[in-house]
């Protein structure tokens, strides 16, 4: 731990805590008014689903070099620099125009990406007697900020829309709103500026493990992750849009889909215990994302009980990140194998999660209807179910390449 860290660790874990709760707030708060956005500037569904689609891009292509500028200006500075990012992307996305709203949406997936990255290396830092229940808080903050921008962006929407804020439209107001969570990080991380230092070594020191790459295993883990931000991203962006369709009003879908993100913050406090008692893990994974396929079927066959479904979808969605996060420690050898994995697999499946609202728009714009695309992401989770219960059994990644 650091000096600084050690003199004051209850003021590192808050700046820890509110820097998490910037790091999905500012995504998830658009859903919810997401078709109120398209109407205001005319845009499709395929170029509304890019508004959430631009901060996965920007994370599969800045995570990897967010380590080696952390090296060059300290991890503290680097994170002051992550929420200076998203806060400035946040306000200037809030203007009302395409291009703000878009030339924002990136910075602030620059900024998160920075996060991403560097925050579990602090802890890793600064506590490394306590990874998982630090996890554990940051992960249920991040969970619960984005409940709280997600079932409150509508109806700021609707209390700012009487015209008070003229040159502003009611929706740039609301999105401006989630810039509480990192002026609020700031003020907290200020003290730790007067330290420079470099992340943990696993994270600064990522060998290239190039045999990764043509490893059955460590593409099972990638596998695993990736689908699983696809998923939740196509959610993230359209699940209001496919709950008015299903006969909920603005202001009841903008409230399931803040219950979306409270359900998948559950699982931190849930399965994390459990993951230090059951050994074989394909179990617990099998389990967890069965929840989905159930959900996503009860959205499409009984939508009147939304409210649990949406619960079952979170839970697993939650659940599955958690579990996939935790593999790749429990399936690699060493740290910096484990680096390297997390590199690869948040890499491709960024990748991967950045095509899913643009998809899961292209498909209602060809069918007129939510109900073909509710259909395609069922048949996915039940892959990802096979996929996760493979991907979990207990065995070590080789250091050697696959041939």
């Amino acid at each position: 731990m650091s000096n600084s860290s050690a003199q004051r660790p209850f003021l590192v874990i808050f700046g820890i805590l509110f820097i998490a709760s910037a790091l999905r707030a500012p995504i998830t708060g658009v859903g919810p008014i997401l078709e109120v956005i398209s109407h205001d500037l005319n845009l499709s569904p395929t170029l509304a689903g890019f508004i959430t689609t631009l901060p996965l891009i920007a994370f599969a292509i800045f995570s990897p070099i967010s380590s080696s500028i952390a090296r060059k200006i300290g991890l503290e500075l680097a994170l002051m620099l992550a929420l200076i990012l998203i806060t400035f992307g946040l306000g200037l996305r809030s203007l009302g125009t395409i291009i703000d709203l878009y030339i924002g949406t990136a910075f602030i997936g620059v900024g998160i990406a920075f996060g991403n990255v560097l925050l579990p290396s602090l802890v890793k830092r600064d506590f490394p007697r306590k990874v998982t229940t630090i996890t554990s808080l940051y992960v249920l903050m991040m969970g619960l900020a984005s409940t709280l921008s997600a079932s409150s962006a509508y109806p700021i929407m609707v209390w700012v829309s009487d015209g008070h804020f003229s040159t502003i439209p009611s929706w740039g107001i609301s999105l401006a709103t989630v810039m509480i969570f990192p002026l609020l990080a700031i003020l907290l991380w200020i003290p730790q500026l007067r330290n420079h230092t470099k992340p943990s070594k696993d994270t600064a020191e990522i060998d290239s493990h190039s045999y990764l790459w043509r490893s059955i295993e460590a593409w099972q883990v990638t596998a695993y992750l990736a689908i699983n931000s696809f998923m939740m991203y196509i959610l993230i962006s359209w699940l209001p849009s496919v709950l008015v369709e299903k006969g909920y009003s603005e202001s009841e879908a903008g409230f399931l889909h803040g219950m979306l993100q409270l359900a998948t913050a559950i699982p931190a406090i849930v399965l994390i215990p459990l993951m230090a008692k059951i050994k074989d893990k394909r179990g617990l994974a099998g389990i967890t994302c069965v929840w989905s396929i159930l959900g996503l079927l009860g959205l499409i066959v009984l939508p009147q009980l939304a409210l649990f479904w949406v619960f079952a979808i979170g839970f697993s969605l939650g659940g599955g990140f958690i579990l996939s996060l935790s593999l790749i420690g429990l399936k690699t050898q060493d740290a910096h194998q484990a680096a390297a994995l997390s590199g690869m697999a948040q890499c491709v499946g960024y990748l991967l999660a950045s095509t899913g609202p643009i998809l899961f728009g292209a498909l209602h714009e060809q069918f007129h209807s939510w109900h073909i695309p509710l259909v395609a992401i069922t048949l996915l989770s039940i892959l990802w179910t096979f996929i996760a219960f493979i991907a979990s059994k207990p065995q070590l990644i080789q250091t050697k390449s696959v041939n």
